[in-house]
C-alpha cells in the first residue's frame, strides 16, 4: 500500500496541473461517495456506498470474477426443492457460474450429500426447515436476493396433497418473500399444462398456485416446463426397468397420448438465463418443450428397441 502510494505521489508531481486536474477528478467520479450509515469506524460512523439500493431485478447484483466457481455473482439463491430430479440440475449451473445456493431440505441428513459437491467450499449450503413452519421458511431465506420455488408434486400422499404441496405453499413462499423486502427475482416452476379448466387435479392445483404468486409478487417468472428427461427421470427409466422385468410393457387407449419431453439441463438453463437478464422474464410466463412430440407408443417402441431383452411385448389397452 505504501508503495503504490509513493508511485501515485511521484507520478501526480512529475504532471502537468491541467492533467492532475483531470485524473483527479476521474479518481473521484468512478468512486461512490461514502456516506455515515450508523454506529462503526474511527469517528462512530460506518460509511457504506451513497449507490441507489437494489431493486427487483438483477442488474443491480454485485458481480466478481470472471464467472466460474470461484467466482461472485452476485446471487445468493433459496433453492426450495433443490433435493429433487430438477434441483440437481439447477443447484449445478447456479454454482457453475458463482452464487451462494441455500438448499432448505425436510428428509434425512444425506439428501443433500450430493449437491455439496457442485460447488467450492460453503457455495452450497444445506439447511434444515419444515414447509408448515413460517419461522422456518424465513430463516433459510433471510439472507437471499433470489427465490427459487422447485416444490411439486405428481402424486398425493396420506400427509401432503395437490393442493397444499402445488398451490398453498408457492403462495406461502411469494408472500413471505414479498415481505422479506430483498427478494429481487422470484422464479416459480410450475407444469406444461396448467389450466384451472383441466381435467387434472394436480394441474388445476399448479395454476391455482401460479395465480397465487402472481397476486403476492406480480414480478415473479413463471416456468412451465414439460415432462422432464434425464439420467435420473420417472417416466423413460421405470419404463425400461418395468420391460426389464416383466418382458411387457402396458400401454393406455393404444398409446395416443401425445409428449413433448424435455431434457432437464435445458429446463436449469432457462432458469438460469433467467436471472441473468435485465429484468425482461418478470411478469413473464414460459412454456418449455423439447424440440420434438412423441406419442406414448413411439417413446415405448424406442425403449424397446434398446432393451437388451428382445422379447419385450407390448399390451395395448
Amino acid at each position: 500500500m505504501q508503495a503504490a502510494a509513493w508511485r501515485r505521489h511521484l507520478l501526480d508531481h512529475h504532471l502537468s496541473p491541467t492533467t492532475a486536474a483531470a485524473i483527479s477528478a476521474l479518481r473521484s467520479a468512478s468512486q461512490p461517495a461514502l456516506v455515515p450509515q450508523g454506529l462503526g469506524g474511527v469517528d462512530g460512523a460506518r460509511y457504506m456506498s451513497a449507490r441507489a439500493p437494489a431493486v427487483k431485478g438483477s442488474g443491480h447484483l454485485v458481480r466478481k470474477g470472471t464467472g466460474g466457481r470461484s467466482s461472485v455473482s452476485g446471487i445468493i439463491a433459496t433453492v426450495f426443492g433443490a433435493t429433487g430430479f430438477l434441483g440437481r440440475y439447477l443447484v449445478q449451473q447456479l454454482a457453475k457460474m458463482g452464487s451462494q445456493v441455500l438448499v432448505p431440505f425436510r428428509g434425512c441428513e444425506d439428501s443433500h450429500r450430493h449437491l455439496k459437491l457442485m460447488g467450492d467450499l460453503g457455495q452450497i449450503v444445506p439447511m434444515k426447515y419444515n414447509p408448515r413452519d413460517v419461522n422456518s421458511i424465513k430463516a433459510v431465506m433471510a439472507r437471499s436476493n433470489v427465490v427459487i420455488n422447485l416444490i411439486g408434486r405428481e402424486y398425493e400422499t396420506r400427509n401432503y396433497g395437490f393442493e397444499e404441496v402445488n398451490h398453498r405453499m408457492a403462495e406461502q413462499l411469494a408472500m413471505i418473500s414479498t415481505e422479506h423486502g430483498g427478494i429481487m427475482r422470484f422464479i416459480q416452476v410450475s407444469s406444461l399444462g396448467a389450466s384451472a379448466t383441466s381435467p387434472s387435479r394436480m394441474l388445476r392445483a399448479k395454476a391455482a398456485g401460479e395465480e397465487s404468486v402472481l397476486k403476492e409478487f406480480p414480478e415473479a417468472t413463471i416456468m412451465r416446463p414439460a415432462t422432464m428427461i434425464g439420467t435420473e427421470d420417472r417416466i423413460l427409466n421405470r419404463w425400461a426397468q418395468f420391460a426389464k422385468n416383466w418382458s411387457f410393457l402396458p400401454v393406455v387407449n393404444d398409446g395416443s397420448t401425445k409428449i413433448q419431453p424435455v431434457y432437464v439441463a435445458d429446463v436449469a438453463a432457462a432458469i438460469v438465463n433467467s436471472l441473468k437478464d435485465d429484468g425482461t422474464s418478470m411478469g413473464k410466463t414460459y412454456e418449455l418443450g423439447g424440440p420434438e412430440i412423441y406419442t406414448v407408443h413411439e417413446l415405448v417402441i424406442i425403449i424397446q428397441n434398446l432393451q437388451i431383452n428382445e422379447s419385450c411385448k407390448l399390451y395395448m389397452r
